[in-house]
């Protein structure tokens, strides 16, 4: 044995986001490639091609996005040192009556198995 294995480096939150969007774009060459491959029309190819790398760009500048480091000064839930609480939801009413008595009625008349 040659002693201790060196400890490989963690990653990043960036270098996964740099994988994530590598792998998107390869996956924008590959897929209509395939897909001409086993007999899809030109047209539905690059069709295809199109939505993935829209769905690709789209992907990628929101991990951009999620990368940035909020402005000084702001939460992201209101004042420093608030706890964070979920929005007020409107209090539960009852179902409205009708003139049979509302709600869910099963027929009285009906055998039950």
């Amino acid at each position: 044995m040659s002693g201790p294995r060196p400890k490989p480096e963690p990653h990043s939150a960036q270098d996964a986001a740099r994988d994530v969007v590598r792998w998107a774009a390869f996956s924008c060459v590959l897929v209509p490639v395939v897909l001409l491959w086993y007999g899809t029309s030109p047209a539905g190819a690059a069709g295809t091609t199109v939505g993935l790398t829209a769905v690709t760009v789209a992907c990628r500048y929101l991990l951009r996005r999620s990368e940035r480091p909020l402005p000084p000064g702001t939460e992201p839930h209101g004042e420093p040192g608030t706890p964070h609480r979920a929005p007020r939801r409107a209090p539960h009413r009852a179902p409205r009556q009708t003139a049979r008595g509302g709600g869910r009625h099963t027929r009285s008349g009906t055998p039950v198995d």
